[in-house]
């Protein structure tokens, strides 16, 4: 039950730190006093930005529960260092997966909902660029 628990909480997290990311984004683009289509890319790097903080709190989650907590472990080319953790957590939310490191034990469950948590949150964000696309392209 415990696993369940912290695994909803990293999720909820990772949620909540992209809601906001969003809705800031949201809130300052429009006033920012910039060519209308700076506003995209730079609704991009805001994107970008909030995925890689997301995808850190996994990975500290993983070195966490794996070197700390013992929920399992972390296989193949891992070597225990947070980077390494970071590089799988990248893997995993982008849902590209590699394969040269692999999850064991209680740890399997992080990572399946990693998983599903960066397909959501990626698709999220393509909508949301999209929607400032529609609203700030201008070729003036």
């Amino acid at each position: 039950m415990m696993v369940f628990l912290v695994n909803g909480f990293i999720v909820a997290f990772a949620v909540v730190i992209h809601y906001e990311a969003l809705h800031w984004l949201t809130r300052t683009l429009p006033r920012l006093p910039v060519v209308h289509r700076a506003r995209i890319v730079l609704g991009v790097l805001g994107a970008l930005v909030a995925h890689a903080v997301e995808v850190w709190i996994f990975a500290i989650a993983y070195y966490l529960l794996t070197v700390r907590f013992g929920w399992g472990s972390l296989g193949g080319t891992f070597d225990g260092t947070l980077l390494d953790c970071v590089y799988f957590s990248f893997t995993v939310f982008s849902t590209l997966g590699f394969g040269d490191i692999f999850p064991q034990g209680e740890i399997r469950y992080l990572v399946g909902i990693e998983s599903l948590t960066g397909l959501v949150l990626i698709t999220w964000t393509a909508s949301f660029l999209f929607y400032e696309m529609q609203r700030n392209w201008s070729e003036t």
